[in-house]
């Protein structure tokens, strides 16, 4: 321990942090890049072809010519994520307890109507229940 100061391990985990970081940015232009439905063909091959090969030149040049659009494109995912969700969270609902519950409600107003007796009310409960 005596020949790596403690401050060469704070420049060496400096260094590793940033370059971790570059990494998730660089992935994250990537899939931008590629989510992007406004940029077509060569144009999206223009922009990978310029971060792979010209990576830190690449990389600034879209955060700055993009980087706005790339936020939108975020925040337009993350809602039709949330919609994906809330859309399978209704369905999951309704087709489980929801649908039973609204069966035996029915159930019961047909019962108290007097239009089913209580044995068919009892044998139709037993059904839905099972």
């Amino acid at each position: 321990m005596d020949d790596y100061p403690l401050l060469n391990l704070f420049w060496t985990m400096l260094w590793f942090f940033l370059w971790v970081m570059w990494f998730f940015l660089l992935f994250k232009i990537i899939t931008d890049i590629f989510r992007d439905h406004s940029l077509h063909g060569w144009g999206k091959a223009g922009w990978l072809i310029l971060v792979l090969l010209v990576p830190f030149i690449g990389v600034f040049v879209y955060v700055v010519a993009r980087g706005r659009s790339m936020h939108e494109r975020d925040a337009q995912q993350v809602k039709e994520n949330e919609a994906a969700f809330r859309s399978y969270v209704r369905q999951a609902a309704g087709s489980g307890g929801g649908g039973s519950a609204d069966e035996l409600t029915k159930l019961s107003a047909l019962k108290d109507k007097g239009d089913i007796s209580q044995e068919e009310f009892d044998r139709a409960k037993a059904r839905i229940l099972a």
